[in-house]
């Protein structure tokens, strides 16, 4: 959580500190982010292997760690719909499966991405 006051070299590290324990409290929590992770930790270093240049190697790592960007968003989007209401309503529903349907969207680009590049 962002404190008042702090500003340059402080700030960052402040900033960097709060992102880690998000990365940290999102891998502890979330099966489908440390599925995800696996994911990356296969699929990035693959990436640089099979990508035959910048741009390919560009496409297939971003694709991956999108997912991991879109996992982050949707993790903290049920984690403030819990926080407001643990009782089912229909709009923490839908933000929920909007933001599960934006995983699923991350997941199908990185696949059409590995797909084109691969498969050229």
């Amino acid at each position: 959580m962002a404190s008042q006051g702090h500003t340059g070299i402080t700030r960052i590290i402040k900033a960097t500190q709060y992102s880690w324990q998000g990365f940290k409290a999102c891998y502890e929590y979330e099966e489908a982010f440390r599925q995800e992770v696996l994911l990356a930790i296969v699929t990035i270093p693959l990436g640089l292997f099979l990508g035959n240049n910048g741009i390919e190697r560009a496409l297939l790592i971003g694709s991956i760690i999108l997912i991991l960007i879109v996992e982050l968003l949707n993790t903290g989007i049920e984690a403030v719909t819990d926080r407001v209401s643990t009782e089912h309503h229909e709009l923490s529903g839908r933000a929920k499966d909007i933001g599960s349907a934006a995983v699923l969207a991350s997941l199908v680009n990185a696949a059409v991405i590995w797909g084109f590049v691969l498969f050229n």
